[in-house]
């Protein structure tokens, strides 16, 4: 069912906090090689009124995998192919790309609709139409069923996890980046709170969301990771640790991770359960999808207006979703950091202290982002970042501290 026009003209206020820029900004030159992006009609009934293009590189063979890209507000299908860096890897290991585009008659934007209801319900609108992008994939060119993937920028990391949450039967793993939690809008009005400061739900209410998104379903539940920038304004930081929150109950795992590590351009890496979700985080990096230009076996991408010269998202999450065949990931720069070690004195009883979350970050005990504070060292979510709520912290290490005593 399609919006009518006034509402159309309504999004325009939500594009303006997850504007991106336009795709022409930052095209990067075609290699030279007979396959490239090609535009599909007739894949379905096309409820959402969506634009399908796909990429099959040479000698693409049966069974392939195949990933979904969804691209962020005033872009399009080709633009983010071009420059997202994924062309590099479905060529090198050989998988397709399918890359859905939004209409200015759906969206004044080009964003895709991750705050209405009719277009995030499994079997409805735009995810409906998504879907039977993939389900065409399937029948012409021979993808894997089991192996399908989606990735997203900030209105497509919000329909990343829509996709994710309505077709957990459809795909395998996702990655979402700069997004936000699966229904945390459902009209306009409420995508500017979902978007900054963000919404805060418990693990269990966020799941739900989830759960109820294909009521009844007990099957297998694709792996998620979650990318976001510390310094991101536009769609605040704590959306990530939302998100974590959220796959990490459907998933069934630990809101703890069971390891962290450094990797370049001052990123870290959570990682939960056995590794079924992931949180990177990038030092300093402001709202877009992190790339790093080069030659590199782990670079991709060209730098531009959203596309920031950082890490190569891209290159981790294919191998988070074992494009490359099942091989290692790469080497972080750092080895992986495991609790730090507590006092050695047994004897002495720890540093407990409670106090309002404004004042721990002021004392140097946490630190703020997003409208919220966080425990320094163990990155721990105390809650929003004002004189109102308390919390116990409990120093472990230098500069360590945990929720609790």
């Amino acid at each position: 069912m399609r919006r009518n026009p006034s509402l159309v003209a309504r999004l325009a206020g939500v594009a303006a906090g997850l504007v991106l820029a336009a795709a022409a900004a930052v095209v990067a030159a075609t290699p030279a090689q007979a396959a490239s992006l090609q535009q599909v009609t007739g894949f379905g009934s096309n409820p959402g009124n969506l634009a399908m293009y796909a990429y099959r590189p040479d000698n693409l063979p049966a069974g392939a995998p195949a990933v979904v890209l969804l691209h962020g507000c005033t872009q399009n299908a080709s633009g983010y192919f071009t420059n997202s860096g994924w062309r590099k890897y479905a060529d090198q290991w050989k998988f397709a790309l399918i890359v859905p585009e939004q209409k200015s008659g759906n969206n004044s934007n080009a964003c895709f609709n991750w705050f209405e209801t009719g277009d995030t319900a499994r079997g409805q609108g735009e995810a409906l139409s998504i879907k039977q992008m993939v389900d065409h994939a399937k029948a012409s060119y021979g993808v894997a069923a089991n192996r399908v993937y989606v990735s997203g920028l900030s209105a497509g990391g919000a329909m990343s996890a829509v996709m994710l949450a309505a077709y957990p039967d459809v795909f395998a793993g996702g990655s979402v980046i700069a997004g936000i939690p699966y229904r945390c809008a459902t009209s306009m009005i409420n995508a500017f709170s979902c978007m900054s400061p963000g919404v805060d739900k418990t693990p269990a209410q966020w799941g739900d969301l989830v759960r109820n998104a294909y009521s009844g379903y007990s099957g297998p539940r694709p792996k998620v990771a979650v990318w976001h920038g510390t310094s991101d304004y536009t769609v605040a930081v704590a959306n990530a640790t939302e998100s974590r929150d959220q796959w990490t109950n459907v998933l069934g795992v630990s809101q703890t991770p069971t390891s962290t590590s450094s990797l370049p351009a001052g990123t870290s890496l959570e990682v939960y359960g056995a590794d079924r979700v992931r949180v990177y985080r990038v030092s300093g990096m402001g709202h877009g999808t992190p790339v790093d230009p080069g030659s590199g076996s782990d670079q991709c991408g060209t730098a531009g207006a959203y596309f920031l010269d950082t890490i190569c998202s891209t290159y981790r999450d294919a191998v988070f979703f074992g494009l490359n065949g099942g091989g290692p990931t790469p080497t972080p720069t750092a080895s992986p950091t495991a609790s730090p070690t507590p006092s050695p004195t047994p004897t002495t009883s720890p540093t407990c202290v409670t106090a309002s979350n404004y004042a721990h970050v002021t004392a140097g005990r946490a630190y703020h982002s997003g409208g919220y504070a966080y425990a320094n060292g163990s990155n721990q979510r105390m809650g929003l970042y004002n004189t109102f709520y308390s919390t116990t912290l409990k120093q472990t290490g230098p500069n360590y501290w945990v929720i609790g005593c």
